[in-house]
């Protein structure tokens, strides 16, 4: 402890005078913990000494005794020298003797299998000669044993000249066995009795032989078997596209006289199955030649009747050579193992065979292994493929049964277009065309032909012609659709581009668009199915969007027809609407006439639809509808003549009632599912008639800032027409008109002030507090030299937007909430009918 905390330390002991009493215990305390402090320590330097001490002796003794223990580890060592060399010593002569033992018995040995050796291959010259084969190939596997023991010897002269010797009789034996085999076929099987053992035999020999000794053998035979094949069917009479069946019935009908002659060949050889290859190689080189030499398109009957039949043979080749044919061959095999003589033909090949390819994996390493891998794919089942091995060859000549097919499939479309009634059949719960569905059927129809026949470019090609003949369907439907009015007699009268559908019309163009939505879904369908079947090479190709894109096309089409269908529908109506003499109302009644006939309209239309189409394209004719049906009504107010404030406040119902009947139409339908969103859309579309209406309504002294809230996009020309509807007088007009367009040149110059333009949406009515965000969020910031006006703008701006609001709420549907309605607005207003009521 420093000075200053052993002051406070004994400050805090002894903080007052009364506390010093306590020194003297406090003092004997301390020294008696001294003491006991100095007695521990002692102890600990005691004990640490005695510690020491004992360690030093520890370390002394287990030095002394390493020092023992390397001393007996050398006495060891020593003592197991001197036994090593007592035993040299005893064991010096024995060694000695050993070694004498194995060099005298590998003489012995090798003198006894070089006398066997001599022996052997005089034997197998014997046997050569006398064709022997049976024997012979015995005697072949023993030398072969015995050569290789004496492969290491090889420069010995008595070894190399037994090898040379060998090589001889080798040779003899196979210029035999081909001479033998050479007799096959020429009728001398049957005069011989003995011949086709004696050639049983001699495949012994083969498999004996060298592996390319028995592929040479096969190969002169099927060249042989096949030299009469090639000289029939390369003459003139033969050499058609017409005869290829007979092409086929020739080869099969040899494997089958043949086949009991044939038996002669081990199972392991193949010899058909290596036949029926270089047959279809050779068949297919002359059918190319034929192909390719045809002077004019070949007949389409007579090339899809030899392709069918080649593709016949093909697959009848192919489960032939298969896993079946393994089994028959085993079976067939089995039955020679009944006999002794055939088993012991099957364990003299077998071991030939695999000691005979060890020895020459051993000599001429992996190449001759790569030589066996290359050999054993000609083996039924490891490689080779029968399929298309000569039908591929057909492939470049079969554009004409393309073109055959697309003139079919045009023609049954064209019949069944036709015989279509454009109505669907009793009890249908599709509501699509039959025809439809006809057209996929021969489509599936056509794809199903070719995909047995080819499933490479051609069917490619064939999917080609289905989009073809879909976008001719897609075009079918596309020109049912019911037309506007053309030529000078329609310009005349104004109906040109008016469609006019009948209520036939209206189900004939819902069935064009279901047929056209199940011909869309239903060509993606095919599209995957084609896909699952056509070659892996042209699968990333396969791709029907074009078609889809044409009905899709169809379906828009179809479902703007029947907007302006039911536009054409309102014409009556709105020239109903502008005829009315809005100037002379003199009160707000029930809605009018022709709201009833709209209502009369849709009500008879909109249930057909409704059950007709799917809610997607319901809700999507529902938006066309009512972005039709909006905007028509607020050019169809500038049409009317003068419009007295009752006469605006009656059309202003008018809009409501043709909003709600709009909002309604969904439950008419039946389609209740319909999205929210069509109802802010509805009123997003009336709102600007409404807007209109209430600038009608408002003072003169506020019209044009009205105009401007409400309005903003409008234009000086309609403004005028506004001013014409209330009925004010050129002369009264024209104040206003250049107040207008000041104030207008002022606001609507954004290249003058610079300035963030919010876009207004429509104003929906009747909501005060919407209507009065969506006026103000559409006020353009004047320059900062104009704050004064603009602050008077935005005034008077508001006070026009809750007038213009008031007057919105007039439209109610009832009576009596009308009247509410009306009277409320009246409030706000200096004169009008509805003010004296309120009059004090």
């Amino acid at each position: 402890m420093d000075k200053s905390s052993a002051l406070e330390y004994i400050n805090q002991m002894f903080p007052n005078e009364a506390s010093l009493s306590g020194v003297e215990p406090l003092m004997q305390k301390i020294q008696s913990e001294i003491r006991r402090v100095d007695a521990s320590i002692l102890a600990a330097v005691r004990q640490q000494s005695n510690s020491g001490t004992k360690a030093k002796e520890d370390l002394a003794s287990a030095t002394h005794a390493v020092q023992e223990l390397m001393h007996k580890i050398r006495e060891i060592k020593t003592k197991a020298e001197q036994s090593e060399t007592m035993v040299q010593e005893i064991c010096r002569d024995i060694k000695k003797l050993d070694c004498a033992k194995k060099h005298i018995t590998t003489t012995i040995t090798a003198l006894h299998r070089l006398t066997m050796l001599v022996s052997a291959v005089e034997q197998l010259q014997i046997m050569a000669s006398k064709r022997q084969y049976k024997e012979a190939a015995a005697q072949l596997e023993a030398v072969n044993q015995l050569c290789n023991h004496f492969e290491a010897y090889r420069d010995v002269p008595k070894i190399s000249e037994l090898r040379e010797k060998f090589k001889n009789i080798k040779k003899i034996l196979k210029s035999h066995v081909f001479s033998d085999f050479s007799s096959l076929g020429t009728g001398k099987e049957t005069e011989e009795t003995n011949l086709l053992q004696q050639l049983t035999d001699a495949c012994l020999v083969v498999d004996a032989l060298e592996p390319s000794v028995r592929e040479e053998l096969v190969r002169n035979f099927c060249s042989k078997e096949l030299t009469s094949y090639r000289q029939i069917f390369e003459g003139a009479e033969l050499a058609k596209l017409d005869k290829t069946e007979r092409r086929y019935a020739w080869i099969k009908r040899r494997l089958r006289t043949n086949e009991d002659v044939w038996k002669i060949f081990p199972s392991a050889w193949h010899v058909d199955y290596l036949l029926c290859i270089q047959f279809c190689k050779m068949t297919r080189s002359q059918l190319v030649d034929i192909l390719n030499n045809l002077k004019e398109k070949p007949d389409v009957a007579t090339l899809l009747m030899a392709l069918q039949r080649t593709l016949e043979f093909e697959e009848e080749l192919a489960e032939k050579f298969s896993g079946g044919t393994a089994s028959t061959r085993n079976t067939e095999f089995g039955s020679d193992e009944e006999t002794g003589e055939g088993e012991s033909n099957k364990k003299i090949v077998s071991d030939i065979r695999k000691k005979y390819e060890k020895k020459l994996a051993l000599q001429h390493g992996g190449d001759e292994l790569d030589k066996d891998k290359q050999k054993d794919l000609t083996v039924p089942g490891a490689g080779f493929n029968f399929r298309g091995i000569i039908s591929s060859c057909f492939e470049t000549h079969l554009a004409v049964y393309v073109e055959l097919e697309e003139k079919t499939l045009m023609e049954h479309l064209e019949k069944l277009v036709q015989e279509e009634t454009w109505e669907t059949e009793e009890g249908s719960q599709t509501n699509i065309l039959s025809s439809s569905m006809q057209v996929f059927l021969i489509i599936r129809r056509s794809l199903k032909r070719c995909s047995a026949l080819t499933k490479n470019q051609t069917l490619f090609n064939l999917f080609g012609v289905f989009q073809r003949i879909l976008k001719a369907y897609a075009t079918k439907l596309y020109a049912r659709l019911p037309k506007g009015g053309a030529g000078i007699v329609a310009a005349a009268t104004g109906t040109d581009g008016q469609i006019k559908t009948s209520d036939r019309d209206e189900r004939m163009i819902c069935y064009i668009i279901n047929t056209a939505e199940y011909c869309h879904k239903t060509s993606g369908e095919l599209a995957e199915n084609v896909s699952k079947i056509i070659d892996p090479s042209f699968v990333d190709k396969v791709d029907v969007s074009e078609v889809q894109d044409e009905f899709f096309q169809v379906i828009t089409k179809a479902l703007v027809t029947l907007v302006h269908g039911l536009e054409t529908k309102f014409d009556a109506e709105m020239i109903a609407m502008t005829r009315v003499p809005w100037a002379t109302i003199e009160s707000v009644g029930d809605q009018s006439e022709y709201v009833n006939g709209i209502s009369s309209i849709l009500g008879s239309s909109i249930p057909v639809l409704g059950s007709l189409l799917s809610p997607t394209y319901y809700q999507f004719f529902l938006d066309k509808l009512a972005a039709s049906l909006g905007p028509r009504l607020y050019h169809n107010i500038f049409k009317c003549k003068q419009i007295s404030e009752t006469g605006a406040q009656q059309m202003l119902l008018d809009t409501q009632a043709v909003k709600t009947i709009l909002m309604e139409i969904p439950a008419l339908g039946k389609q209740t599912a319909v999205a929210a969103s069509y109802s802010k859309f509805v009123g997003r579309e009336m709102s600007k008639a409404e807007a209109l209406l209430k600038v009608i309504l408002s003072p003169i002294d506020s019209v044009g800032n009205t105009y401007r809230a409400l309005l903003p996009e409008g234009t000086p020309a309609e403004f005028q027409r506004i001013l014409d509807l209330k009925g004010l007088k050129k002369a009264d007009q024209q104040g206003i008109l250049d107040d207008f367009n000041k104030h207008n040149s002022a606001i609507r110059h954004p290249s003058v002030a610079p300035s963030v333009v919010i876009p207004s949406a429509p104003i929906s009515a009747p909501a005060a507090p919407s209507t009065s965000t969506t006026a103000t969020s559409s006020v353009i910031a004047a320059p900062a030299s104009n704050n004064t006006s603009t602050s008077v703008v935005m005034t008077s701006r508001e006070d026009v937007l809750a007038r213009a609001a008031a007057l919105g709420r007039g439209a109610a549907t009832t009576g009596f909430k009308r009247f509410l309605a009306l009277t409320e607005a009246a409030k706000d207003r200096k004169d009008g009918p509805f003010r004296k009521l309120f009059s004090p």
